[in-house]
């Protein structure tokens, strides 16, 4: 708990915010970014001290007892490090949550890929069954905006990222779910070791009476997690498994026939077998996950159809901010694809997109990394269009298409070059969709 401490605030994206007036009524702030925000006016009429400086670590002394930085932030950033010899604790929006929750169950999901669409499924199957539980995290929520309504009893879907897992340090989950790995953060962990390691931190903290959701399916996490403390359970695409795909059927206690599912994709079915173990563990009927399955279409900015103009289907998937996420979308397609690409260059290479380009006859690219998109789709000898920004893309993409083409935003780049998160990015894209 905090209480009459004097706390250091880094960013002021939503955890630092949330966090920031959730702990204001009884400790000292202050709360620091890089550049100004909407929310500045109502933070100082809270009492908080804000200061906007690119000088951050200039703020932090030994007087302060505990840094919360944004998950974001990297972990060599200077009031990280300056923290660090001070011996200044440095952690996350979630764990100040934690500190706080009653008695609950808390069902932690991670993972390079999938694991909003894994949270969103699993929320929305527990919602149906009527238990009560509460969707937070990485998913956009902050943990702490809830607190005042969690009461014992209730249970905790939460979204955790590689970023936030690195903070972390007496949270705990009772069910912890680890979709897959793949090479992505590499520019904030250093080595693809070092951020599967982190990963693994989702764990930490588990017994024998905890419960590890895995995919036998990604070798690398099934190898990774083979002594774990915690009961594991598995789910698999390719082989047997506690639930698994057999014969067009996802097969565990029950099966389900894969053409009722709404959402397709055999990515998507991995997603949905992690759901399915989760809801187990709570004994919800097969009624009320059907009643999801059937219904739920994906989450927004993640594969999702926007609309159909003149017989090209627009899809944003905004929230694919890796190379792999892109992948896993061009997977999905088989009609002629003009991709977008573009956005914060991180100096990733684009080259493992090269086999699943195919069907794509034309990339759009925009952001920081156009002129490598460029040169990558000309070496590749697909044509390419450059251009400013997504709303650009849109429209360039529309003008350049025929009947029956799908115009797939799926930047495989962060957001941040021009936008503030992947949403806005995506925003934009469906606003430049609807103005056509």
């Amino acid at each position: 708990m905090f209480e009459n401490r004097k706390i250091f605030i880094l960013g002021m994206g939503k955890s630092g915010v949330s966090v920031a007036k959730f702990l204001s009524k009884n400790n000292d702030i202050l709360i620091t970014d890089m550049k100004d925000n909407k929310d500045v006016s109502m933070l100082k009429n809270r009492g908080i001290n804000v200061i906007i400086t690119d000088k951050q670590e200039d703020l932090l002394d030994d007087t302060f007892d505990v840094v919360v930085k944004n998950p974001g932030v990297k972990l060599d950033h200077p009031v990280v490090l300056k923290a660090s010899n001070l011996n200044i604790p440095v952690i996350t929006e979630l764990e100040v949550a934690y500190r706080y929750l009653p008695k609950v169950k808390i069902v932690g999901i991670t993972g390079s890929n999938g694991k909003t669409t894994t949270t969103t499924l699993t929320y929305e199957i527990l919602k149906r069954a009527g238990l009560s539980v509460h969707l937070a995290g990485n998913i956009g929520i902050p943990l702490c905006d809830q607190i005042d309504d969690i009461k014992d009893g209730d249970i905790l879907v939460i979204e955790i990222s590689s970023h936030q897992l690195a903070n972390l340090d007496k949270f705990k989950v009772d069910i912890a779910v680890l979709t897959n790995f793949s090479e992505v953060h590499l520019d904030h962990f250093g080595t693809y070791e070092n951020y599967k390691n982190n990963k693994l931190r989702i764990f930490k903290y588990q017994n024998e009476d905890d419960i590890a959701i895995i995919n036998k399916s990604d070798r690398e996490v099934y190898e990774k997690t083979l002594n774990l403390k915690s009961k594991k359970l598995y789910f698999s695409s390719k082989e047997s498994a506690d639930i698994c795909i057999k014969d067009n059927y996802i097969v565990y206690s029950d099966k389900i026939k894969l053409s009722d599912i709404k959402l397709k994709g055999m990515h998507n079915y991995e997603n949905i077998m992690a759901s399915i173990l989760v809801s187990m563990q709570f004994n919800v009927k097969k009624e009320y996950i059907m009643d999801v399955l059937t219904t739920f279409g994906g989450v927004s900015h993640r594969m999702e159809f926007v609309k159909n103009v003149e017989g090209r289907d627009f899809y944003n998937d905004s929230k694919a901010t890796n190379v792999v996420s892109t992948i896993t979308a061009l997977k999905s397609f088989d009609s002629p694809v003009i991709l977008i690409l573009g956005g914060l260059d991180r100096g990733h290479s684009f080259d493992d997109l090269v086999p699943y380009l195919n069907h794509v006859k034309l990339i759009v690219c925009y952001g920081q990394t156009k002129n490598r998109i460029k040169q990558f789709a000309e070496n590749n000898n697909i044509e390419v269009t450059v251009v400013d920004d997504v709303k650009q893309a849109a429209r360039v993409s529309y003008e350049k298409s025929n009947k029956g083409d799908t115009i797939l935003l799926s930047p495989a780049c962060a957001s941040w070059d021009q936008w503030n998160n992947f949403e806005e990015r995506g925003d934009a894209f469906k606003s430049a969709i609807k103005n056509l």
